[in-house]
């Protein structure tokens, strides 16, 4: 019963405090929070908070209520609620690379996020897109791909967090291949669907109207999907994204594969806020997150819902087993 490490993320945001939430749990596998205890302890007193942190030595016991196992990540510098300071973007960054490297050695059974800033962590002078390509490098993967889920709709992405002006160059036949493929083998594998059925968003309004609105889907598109759809693999062509979200079409689909950020996540938010999650596939581990930033304002406040994380790490541990 290896631990599932959970990162608490930009200290100055609702992270701690939705990784206090976790204290209301049992689970038969331990769950480690990487924090900085101080840390906890003081939001765990704003909160009104009973309970009792452990730190986590290897202990194989179950959680219960009222016990948080924690492993201590010292922060650089004093922390206020909802103010932002770029002294603890390393704090931050050394959550991420002990997940990471405990899920590559084998001394973990995954990593479930809470959110961090990525703006103040650039601020610091260190580069920084986000959690999913620090995960990606840090596991020596070519391609990753970013896939949100509800408890009835899951949305894949082609491009991720690019501008939208970059976006059409960024679609490739080789780009497609490679998500498609890490989107069908972690289909089978992880949530074991044995054959899924996909729904795939064309770039332009209309799908391209035959070319008249653009010409992604004719040249670029439909041609990989083409590939796949002539080995047996229940795959649409390009589909209009207005439509293709409907009730009727979303019934028996397994995932809809979006080409870009803000086409496929309204949707998908929309439907499921805050009990939203976000999966990284391709990866060596399993590696679920929040679907929410770190809302800054809320952070001490008591108003901050945890049913997010609850799910990412519901899901985290289902992955596991």
């Amino acid at each position: 019963m290896l631990p599932l490490y959970v990162t608490s993320g930009e200290p100055a945001g609702i992270g701690p405090d939705i990784c206090l939430s976790l204290a209301e749990r049992m689970d038969r596998r331990p769950i480690v929070i990487l924090a900085d205890r101080t840390l906890l302890l003081d939001r765990a007193e704003q909160l009104g908070y009973s309970l009792k942190l452990i730190d986590y030595t290897g202990q194989q016991q179950a959680c219960v209520p009222g016990e948080l196992y924690v492993e201590h990540v010292p922060l650089k510098v004093p922390c206020k609620n909802g103010e932002l300071n770029p002294q603890n973007s390393a704090y931050v960054l050394e959550q991420l690379q002990r997940s990471a490297a405990y899920a590559m050695t084998g001394k973990s059974a995954g990593v479930a996020t809470a959110p961090v800033q990525k703006s103040v962590i650039n601020e610091a002078g260190i580069k920084f897109s986000g959690h999913t390509e620090y995960y990606q490098e840090f596991a020596g993967v070519e391609r990753v791909v970013m896939m949100l889920a509800t408890k009835t709709l899951r949305v894949a992405l082609v491009t991720t967090h690019l501008p939208l002006r970059a976006v059409p160059d960024a679609i490739t036949e080789e780009r497609l291949h490679q998500v498609i493929n890490i989107l069908l083998h972690d289909l089978k594998t992880k949530f074991k669907i044995e054959q899924p059925k996909i729904l795939v968003c064309g770039l332009n309004p209309h799908a391209g109207e035959n070319g008249y609105l653009g010409r992604e889907e004719i040249e670029v598109i439909n041609p990989v999907l083409e590939h796949y759809r002539a080995q047996d693999i229940n795959m649409s062509l390009s589909l209009p994204a207005d439509t293709l979200f409907t009730p009727e079409n979303l019934k028996d689909a397994d995932a809809v594969l979006a080409m870009y950020h803000d086409q496929g996540l309204p949707v998908l938010k929309s439907q499921g806020f805050g009990e939203a999650i976000n999966i990284t596939l391709g990866l060596p581990f399993i590696r679920t997150s929040v679907d929410h930033g770190t809302a800054l304002s809320l952070a001490g406040t008591g108003r901050a819902k945890s049913s997010s994380l609850q799910v990412a790490v519901d899901l985290a541990l289902e992955l596991a087993h």
